[in-house]
């Protein structure tokens, strides 16, 4: 996209936010927010008659995501929705264009929340329990009428041999007990991209959760897996290992763990060889290389089977 045609979009994109307000509303200011990776996000400063506001546009502009699935903005907008009505701190809705017919591309119009993404704590337990206790409290939500279904990123059958890894073998057992049978679970409201760059904070206690995108009903093992394997990759297997004793502890006995959820989310992450994720050091977390995320995921993996030798 040329910068004429940016401008333009942009343009576009804010005469759609002022409709969505009221026909006073005046953009004061833009700004681009940090760790979008698969989406444009803007906070935006409008002035509302006598108050100020601060609003998160976010556009929708990866192709190759909308082609597989193009009602992105909607998906988004009905998660919004149904974990405000849960109780769960999250962007209220205020618009959504699910086509982009009107905003330029599918966007999604929400308020901002207070807070900022902590990756580096002072207060590593409490930070840790409260990340913890949050998710097993978003599990507690009911999804009798909520219409999207969990489904799996990676076809596990057309998974290769990562030749990355120290630990190739390890990989395709991995991959045959994946392939097997799933365990019976009992369906709740899953976030499906929860870790640590998608909560805020404010005065060491959380303040929303936000990025709602992937947002379906399925198995609370999905939730913690994946953000057991965002730990491991950020600050090893402990810390991890740390994250599941805490939610379990929040959920009583309303959880069962099964370590076959965990490796099913570790083998969704991969994708070639495996990376620092840019969100990370954009939010100022340092001391990560692409190596050290390879040999963290190797270590993490033999965990897990380990854990399997044990169940």
């Amino acid at each position: 996209m040329t910068e004429n045609q940016w401008l333009k979009l942009h343009a576009q994109s804010l005469e759609w936010v002022k409709a969505q307000l009221n026909p006073t509303a005046k953009v004061l200011d833009v700004y681009s927010l940090k760790g979008g990776t698969s989406s444009t996000l803007l906070e935006l400063l409008v002035q509302e008659e006598d108050q100020q506001r601060f609003y998160v546009l976010r556009l929708f502009h990866k192709a190759d995501w909308l082609a597989k699935e193009p009602d992105l903005a909607k998906h988004e907008a009905e998660s919004l929705q149904y974990a405000k009505r849960a109780g769960l701190a999250v962007p209220r809705l205020i618009a959504y264009d699910e086509t982009g017919e009107n905003s330029g591309m599918p966007a999604v119009l929400m308020t901002k929340m207070p807070g900022s993404v902590v990756l580096q704590p002072s207060n590593d337990e409490q930070w840790l329990d409260s990340l913890a206790a949050t998710l097993a409290k978003l599990h507690q939500t009911k999804v009798d009428n909520f219409s999207y279904d969990y489904f799996s990123y990676n076809d596990v059958f057309l998974l290769e041999k990562p030749i990355w890894s120290k630990f190739q073998h390890d990989w395709m057992r991995a991959f045959y007990i994946v392939s097997g049978g799933r365990p019976s679970f009992q369906e709740c409201f899953i976030h499906r991209d929860f870790h640590p760059a998608n909560i805020l904070w404010e005065d060491r206690q959380v303040s929303a959760i936000v990025d709602w995108v992937n947002a379906c009903r399925g198995p609370a093992g999905i939730d913690i897996g994946h953000c057991r394997v965002n730990l491991a990759q950020l600050y090893g297997i402990s810390v991890a290992n740390d994250f599941l004793t805490a939610y379990e502890r929040h959920a009583g006995s309303s959880f069962t763990y099964d370590p076959y959820w965990d490796l099913l989310s570790l083998t969704d992450t991969l994708d070639g060889s495996p990376t620092v994720y840019p969100g990370w050091k954009v939010f100022g977390m340092k001391g990560l290389s692409d190596e050290l995320m390879r040999h963290r995921l190797d270590d993490y993996l033999l965990s897990l089977l380990d854990r399997f030798d044990d169940f």
